[in-house]
């Protein structure tokens, strides 16, 4: 089981300009993370408070989800000034504040940047607005005439991501109906147009100012978007997401986009990184993307949405080891984030059911939260344990579920509004998180939370978890203070070691094993070998039960 964790961390040493290639990132959905002024809305002084949380917890790098000016229509990916920052969550200089807090702390800042689309309230989009059809203003923006009688009809049949139709009909300044302004997202966040000299330079311009006030990288939000096709031809029957060509996903020119921001991180000593949000499923095209002069690292979206067999899990580790060994980039590894259903519950669930990552795809089925516990403790060992970084998404150190009963009045994510109140969406996994007490607002703040809490967070507080040795909490803590320790942790080789069926184990440079029991009978432990940490208790005889993860010293 997990001991306390030691206190005293190594601090990250500010000069190690590959220090992502095993780094742990904590993610901060910002609105639900800490309430510093007492509105019910997470903000940068919160943040700021809890940084000693975050540094005891043992992280490298925290990314903070949007913090710009924003209607917030889709969580504050609808930005509307990249250069500046929401005054629901502060100022600029309470964020230089931050980011100076962060790194005397040994931790690092990586913000989110949105560059597929801009809110509608966005200076440029009032401009193209009013300057009409065939205008220099209009030209940032993906605008096209209707098809049919009149142009009554949409430029093609592509679709909205949060459900609907992808265009919408806008009045001319002349008050007549006019042109079709496309969202691959919601209405309110039309998409910008790449092949535009302008919208690029704006955004390197962008990148500059955060880089020149000290923050070490960036997460791109849907990397693999961008440009689209030339002509704008219809989809067809070709889904999101599948391999083969796509007229708005993963075209062969986003890639000059990146290798002219990768040229601009490495001005800067040491150089800023990047990170991509990019589902691509063949192995060879999403490895493009990492490529020596592009970016860093990318999600590994197969991993988080491999089911909780042992052959899947390995399958999918071995093939995200050879697509990043291709490239020589390193993995990444995550479990959660504000865009998926809390990993403990989705484990509650029979993993034969075939269950998505979505709130919408496991409601109406049987959920064992203790059994979905136990898997994520398992799961958080094996994450921290493969080569590459890892990243936390805020509350997996307190082992929380989703909370799948929102009322329905208080629904904020657009899918909820885009599917006609037929999908609920993401916001049970972005209740803001408990921190203390055993009642609302457990410790995030002074107000009424912006998502009500529900009762029992009361057994997920962080303040009750500290004083647990064996919480989920201190496992999180206890593991990521001995892989910090550990050189076999991190970046580097792996070699897979013979199991039994329902069983995964492998080996790390320097003697250290991982012993996971996904579903097999318990397992000895290798003659000679020392556990170093354990995700739970073993059997009696010291076997590994189902549902466990063991890290070994083997001499």
């Amino acid at each position: 089981m997990a001991a306390p964790a030691d206190r005293n961390l190594p601090v990250n040493d500010p000069d190690d300009a590959s220090w992502w290639r095993s780094a742990v990132i904590y993610q901060v959905y910002i609105r639900s993370f800490a309430d510093g002024n007492g509105d019910g809305v997470g903000d940068i002084a919160g943040l700021r408070d809890r940084l000693p949380y975050l540094a005891d917890l043992g992280v490298d790098a925290v990314w903070i989800n949007p913090w710009y000016p924003s209607p917030l229509v889709d969580a504050g990916y609808d930005v509307s000034d990249y250069r500046a920052i929401e005054p629901r969550f502060g100022t600029l200089a309470d964020a230089e504040a931050l980011i100076a807090d962060a790194h005397e702390r040994g931790m690092r800042i990586i913000l989110d940047v949105v560059p597929n689309h801009t809110s509608s309230a966005h200076v440029w989009f009032g401009e193209a607005l009013r300057a009409g059809p065939g205008s220099p203003e209009r030209d940032r923006y993906v605008f096209r005439p209707g098809r049919g009688p009149g142009g009554d009809e949409p430029p093609n049949d592509w679709k909205a991501m949060f459900g609907g139709g992808a265009w919408t009909r806008v009045t001319e300044p002349d008050g007549t109906p006019g042109e079709w302004y496309l969202h691959l997202f919601d209405v309110e966040q039309p998409d910008l147009n790449w092949e535009n000299p302008e919208v690029r330079a704006d955004f390197e311009q962008t990148l500059r100012f955060w880089f020149d006030r000290g923050i070490d990288g960036f997460r791109i939000d849907v990397a693999n978007s961008l440009i689209k096709e030339t002509g704008l031809p219809d989809v067809g029957t070709r889904r999101n997401h599948e391999p083969g060509p796509h007229p708005h996903w993963d075209r062969d020119e986003v890639h000059d986009v990146y290798r002219d921001w990768r040229r601009i991180a490495d001005t800067y000593d040491p150089p800023r990184v990047f990170v991509a949000e990019a589902w691509v499923p063949e192995a060879d095209r999403f490895a493009r993307y990492l490529r020596a002069d592009e970016l860093h690292t990318a999600f590994n979206f197969d991993f988080l949405q491999a089911a909780w067999l042992a052959p899947a899990l390995r399958e999918s580790v071995t093939r995200t080891l050879r697509e990043h060994a291709v490239v020589g980039a390193p993995p990444t590894w995550v479990l959660s984030n504000h865009d998926v259903a809390r990993h403990v519950s989705r484990l509650a669930r029979d993993p034969d059911a075939g269950i998505g990552t979505s709130l919408d795809s496991m409601l109406g089925t049987v959920a064992d939260l203790e059994l979905g516990l136990r898997r994520a403790r398992a799961a958080a060992l094996l994450i921290f344990a493969l080569p590459g970084g890892a990243y936390v998404y805020q509350g997996d150190e307190l082992g929380l579920p989703e909370v799948e009963d929102l009322p329905p009045d208080v629904l904020d994510d657009p899918t909820w509004r885009r599917s006609g109140h037929t999908e609920r969406g993401r916001d049970g996994c972005r209740v803001p998180i408990p921190w203390s007490g055993d009642a609302p607002p457990f410790g995030f703040g002074e107000g009424e939370p912006w998502l009500p809490q529900p009762e029992w967070f009361a057994e997920h507080t962080a303040e009750a978890l500290a004083k647990d040795p064996d919480s989920i909490l201190n496992l999180y803590r206890s593991a990521l203070r001995l892989r910090r320790e550990n050189p076999a942790l991190g970046d580097g080789p792996l070699t897979w070691l013979d199991a039994p069926e329902g069983a995964l184990a492998f080996a790390r440079d320097r003697g250290f094993v991982l012993v996971l029991n996904v579903s097999a009978e318990p397992l000895p432990l290798p003659a000679g070998a020392e556990i170093i940490l354990a995700s739970g208790p073993l059997t009696e005889d010291a076997r590994v039960p189902a549902d466990t993860a063991v890290w070994l010293a083997a001499h």
